[in-house]
């Protein structure tokens, strides 16, 4: 090995460990924003929730410093603007509002047809409910509705992939950045273990044993939205699919294999997985979005994530 190579190599061991330290702190800042305030009420209670919009708030907008600084300290060159490697641009952006939802609800294909099958009102009924002014206007005053379908995916997809995958991307590339950046999404998400605890829900077996489930659909979650952003070059895609699929939860599947219609259902779980894997990368495909896609920039030009299709 010669000396050029053993100063990259220690370079790029410098960065790596730098980047992975300030996304540690980032994600270290974004949950105990959570715990700065001392109340003996349970996570959902209204007061806890607007105490945690307030520093959960705080701590997202002051999360592109930790970019800034992260650029300034390892002297990283971005040619797109901060905002734009962090998917914050207007180039493409009506197909990164509509594709990656669209995909997202056909890999919801199962549960949403199960979700239609038991539903007691009809389309028109449906339809006349979601544009009626007064239906937004409950959901907007509900503290529960803002923090699962609004303030988390909005904080959420901004700290923990904007802000994360460009301080990732230069030091491990961005198909590594990708499954690297949902892990700090993934333990982020124990602290709930501390809620469970302090409240006593449950045995402390169960508890541990919904934390690692927890951790495991966040973290596989987290490498889908990472992959949207690296893909499409928007923080919208996202967001959207984030606040979707809290809104859906997760796939009652053990309620499927016991539906009347469990075979009509089971069919369209799987045909919502096999399209879904279909147009995967035609959905995300970066012609669509104005490549090359800002992440892609910063390095590794050749990779697969960052190619548009032929």
């Amino acid at each position: 090995m010669t000396n050029e190579d053993e100063h990259y190599n220690g370079g790029s061991l410098w960065l790596s460990l730098v980047s992975v330290l300030s996304c540690l702190l980032l994600a270290c800042s974004y949950v105990g924003s959570l715990y700065v305030w001392r109340s003996e009420l349970p996570r959902d209670h209204p007061a806890v929730i607007k105490r945690r919009f307030t520093s959960v708030l705080v701590v997202s907008g002051a999360s592109p410093l930790f970019v800034w600084a992260w650029r300034e300290f390892t002297g990283i060159k971005m040619a797109p603007s901060l905002l734009a490697i962090m998917g914050i641009r207007f180039e493409g952006l009506i197909p990164a509002v509509i594709l990656p939802l669209l995909l997202t609800m056909v890999l919801f294909l199962g549960p949403l047809m199960q979700l239609a099958m038991d539903c007691p009102w009809t389309f028109v009924d449906g339809a006349r409910v979601a544009l009626d002014p007064c239906f937004w206007i409950l959901c907007l005053s509900d503290m529960r509705w803002l923090r699962n379908q609004v303030v988390a995916p909005l904080t959420e997809e901004l700290v923990f992939r904007a802000c994360m995958l460009p301080m990732l991307v230069p030091c491990f590339g961005p198909a590594t950045a990708v499954f690297t950046c949902p892990l700090f999404f993934g333990v982020a998400h124990f602290h709930h273990v501390i809620e469970l605890l302090r409240f006593r829900q449950g045995t402390l077996s169960g508890i541990f044993l919904s934390a690692v489930f927890q951790f495991s659909y966040t973290a596989v979650f987290g490498v889908y939205t990472a992959f949207i952003l690296m893909r499409t070059g928007h923080l919208v895609g996202p967001v959207l699919c984030h606040s979707f699929c809290n809104y859906m939860g997760f796939p009652a599947i053990s309620a499927a294999l016991e539906h009347p219609h469990r075979h009509a259902v089971l069919s369209f779980y799987i045909l919502g997985v096999l399209l879904f894997l279909l147009f995967l990368f035609p959905f995300t495909d970066p012609s669509f979005y104005v490549p090359p896609t800002p992440l892609c920039t910063l390095d590794f030009l050749s990779s697969p994530l960052c190619l548009a299709a032929p």
